[in-house]
C-alpha cells in the first residue's frame, strides 16, 4: 500500500481535492486497520532524549493504540543494520521493523537487500537531495555538530575545536559514540576534519583522525560514550554531538548541572539521518503507519520539538504550520547559516577513512 500512490491516483481521475482527500482517508483507515491487526511495531535506536522521540513515541501508540517495542536505545548506525541482518528470520520483538540511520547507512543497506521501498503522503515536500527515488529510504531530520560543556566543571567555554586541546579540557572530552560504528561520532570526527582544513571525504577522514590522536596523546580524550548521564555526572564534562541532543540534555538536566551548548565558529557540520523499513520487517504495516506519522504535521513538530529540523521543515514553514513558539526555541539562525551539508560520497569516503583507520591512528576504544 502507497497513500501517495493513491492519492495522485485519485487526483489524476477525479481532477477534485474533495475526492483525492477522501481517497486519502480511505487508504489510510486501511492501513490503520491492518497495522491494528498486526497489535506492535519494533523499533531501535532510539533514546527518548534523541529528537524528540520520547515524546514522538508517545504520540504514535496515543493516536493508534499499538505496543512499541524499543530495542537497544542507544545503538549506533551500524547496529541497527546488524539487527536486521541478524534477525532476518525472527518474526518476533527481536527483529527492528524500522531504523533510523545516519544518510551513509540508507543506501548501502538499500544495496545489500535490507529495505523494502514505500512513500508517504507527504513525499513531495521531502528534499529530493535525502530520499531514494524508490523509496527505500528518506530524510527524517537534520542538525549540527556542537560542544556541550558541562560548566561546573569546566569553567573555559571552547569556541572552536582547536580550543579542546588545551590544558583546560584535561579528561574531559569525549565522543557520542564508537567512531568505528556510530554515525554520529563518525560525522563529529569529519567536523574536525574539515575544522582543521581538510575538504569533505576521504580529507576529512583523515584530518579527523589527526586531531583526535592528539586529542589522546595530551591526554584530553576520554574514551567513553558521552550521554546526559556522564555529562551530569562530570565522567565526561565535555561531548561533541548534535546540537538537538545537547540542547535536550540541557533541558533535561534543569540547570543540575549547568550545561552550555556551543556551535564550533570555524565551520558546522550539518548532519542528516534517513528512516527506512526493513524488508523483514515482522510488522509492515505498522511500519508504514509509523512512517506515515513521521512525516505528517504532527510527527514532523514532535521532531522540532526536541530541537531537530524535521525533513519538511521549509515547506511547514512556507505554509505556516510552525508554531512561533517552536521556532524561538531554536538556536540563533546564523549557527545555521553557515552549515556544510556533506554529500553522500563526502560522508562514505569519510566514513571509510575513519572507521577503518580510528584503531590504527588513535587507538582508543570507545566504549
Amino acid at each position: 500500500m502507497n497513500l501517495r500512490s493513491v492519492l495522485t491516483a485519485s487526483v489524476l481521475l477525479a481532477g477534485t481535492a474533495l475526492v483525492s482527500q477522501a481517497s486519502y482517508a480511505a487508504a489510510l483507515d486501511d492501513l490503520i486497520a491492518a497495522a491494528k491487526k498486526e497489535g506492535e511495531l519494533t523499533v531501535i535506536a532510539l533514546p527518548h532524549d534523541w529528537c524528540g522521540y520520547g515524546k514522538v513515541i508517545d504520540g504514535f501508540k496515543k493516536k493508534y493504540g499499538l505496543k512499541v517495542n524499543e530495542l537497544n536505545p542507544d545503538a549506533g548506525s551500524a547496529d541497527e543494520i546488524e539487527a536486521i541482518k541478524a534477525n532476518k528470520g525472527n518474526t518476533g520483538p527481536q527483529a527492528p521493523d524500522v531504523i533510523d540511520v545516519g544518510l551513509a547507512f540508507g543506501p548501502s543497506a538499500k544495496k545489500d537487500g535490507l529495505t523494502q521501498p514505500y512513500k508517504v503522503a507527504t513525499w513531495a515536500e521531502i528534499p529530493d537531495n535525502v530520499k531514494d527515488p524508490e523509496g527505500h529510504w528518506y530524510g527524517d531530520y537534520y542538525g549540527v555538530m556542537a560542544i556541550g560543556i558541562n560548566k561546573d566543571l569546566i569553567k573555559t567555554t571552547p569556541a572552536d575545536w582547536s580550543d579542546l586541546l588545551k590544558p583546560d579540557f584535561k579528561n574531559a572530552v569525549a565522543l557520542p559514540g564508537d567512531p568505528r560504528a556510530s554515525n554520529q561520532a563518525i560525522l563529529a570526527v569529519m567536523s574536525a576534519g574539515i575544522a582543521g582544513g581538510g575538504k569533505p571525504g576521504a580529507e576529512s577522514g583523515a584530518k579527523g583522525l589527526e586531531f583526535f590522536a592528539e586529542l589522546n596523546k595530551r591526554g584530553n580524550f576520554v574514551p567513553v560514550t558521552g550521554k546526559s548521564g556522564t555529562v551530569a555526572q562530570g565522567q565526561t564534562p565535555v561531548v561533541v554531538a548534535w546540537d538537538y541532543n545537547l540542547l535536550s540534555w540541557r533541558d533535561s538536566l534543569k540547570g543540575n548541572p549547568p550545561i552550555e551548548v556551543v556551535i564550533p565558529k570555524s565551520s558546522s557540520l550539518a548532519g542528516v539521518y534517513v528512516q527506512a523499513i526493513s524488508a523483514y520487517a515482522p510488522h509492515p504495516n505498522a511500519a508504514k503507519l509509523w512512517m506515515e506519522y513521521l512525516y505528517s504535521d504532527e510527527g514532523q513538530l514532535g521532531w522540532l520539538a526536541g530541537y531537530c529540523h524535521p525533513a519538511r521543515f521549509n515547506a511547514m514553514v512556507a505554509a505556516g504550520k510552525v508554531p512561533k513558539d517552536l521556532l524561538d526555541k531554536l538556536p540563533p539562525a546564523e549557527g545555521y547559516a553557515k552549515a556544510i551539508f556533506p554529500t553522500l560520497e563526502e560522508q562514505e569516503a569519510n566514513k571509510a577513512a575513519v572507521t577503518g583507520n580510528w584503531d590504527k591512528v588513535v587507538g582508543a576504544a570507545v566504549k
